[in-house]
């Protein structure tokens, strides 16, 4: 039996929320644990003594603390926590700011229930999930919108976590990882780790846009 994803939602249009979490909530493997109407009702709950989520869906426009404000305070406090943005703003520079601040993927407001289920999914087995259309605007506006970066020393992750790097940034998972790689999950997971410390990266997302950003991997999307 697959493990509860738990989940909490945050959107400060009541009907909107209630219509996700009722679509949530027939799910098996998925349990709305709160909904927030704001980021500071979201960061009260997390910060006291109540059971915390795998991933919030995250609203941007809200008040009192905004969405990207919110993930901020998450990204930094709670790290173990997932953002899955929320908005009726399909615009690139929503989306790289964002990302920029920790969101580890990001949904429309006009999506299926089949692409929320999908993303949630993807977030929970692999830790983060970006569309095409994501992983476009990762390669060419987060780049254009950075100073150059020191020139990569090629020395500084070894051929194997390479490859782990390169498998990533295509959304494979652990499993499919070391299946391809014919080496453990185990083994996979100490490269990442390695990569996360050698990059100085708080998630796998952080470490897509780091290779990305960087032109460590080359994207065949």
């Amino acid at each position: 039996m697959k493990e509860t994803i738990k989940i909490i939602l945050v959107d400060d249009e009541v009907l909107f929320r209630k219509g996700i979490s009722f679509l949530l909530s027939r799910e098996e493997n998925i349990e709305v644990i709160f909904e927030a109407s704001d980021g500071v009702e979201l960061i009260d709950f997390l910060k006291g003594n109540n059971p915390k989520p795998d991933i919030v869906i995250m609203d941007l426009k809200m008040p009192l603390l905004n969405g990207i404000e919110a993930t901020k305070i998450i990204h930094r406090d709670f790290s173990d926590i997932k953002i899955i943005a929320l908005t009726s703003y399909d615009s690139k520079s929503f989306i790289a700011n964002m990302i920029d601040v920790g969101a580890v993927s990001y949904l429309v407001k006009n999506a299926t229930p089949q692409e929320l289920f999908a993303t949630i999914y993807e977030v929970s087995s692999k830790g983060f999930y970006y569309s095409e259309y994501v992983m476009n605007i990762i390669q060419n506006d987060l780049i254009a919108n950075k100073k150059t970066k020191c020139s990569f020393d090629t020395g500084f992750i070894t051929s194997r976590e390479l490859e782990v790097l390169q498998l990533i940034c295509k959304q494979k998972s652990t499993i499919e990882i070391g299946e391809k790689l014919f080496i453990s999950p185990r083994t996979v997971e100490g490269h990442r780790n390695n990569l996360l410390l050698k990059t100085e990266s708080k998630n796998i997302a952080g470490l897509v846009v780091y290779a990305i950003q960087n032109a460590i991997v080359s994207l065949d999307i």
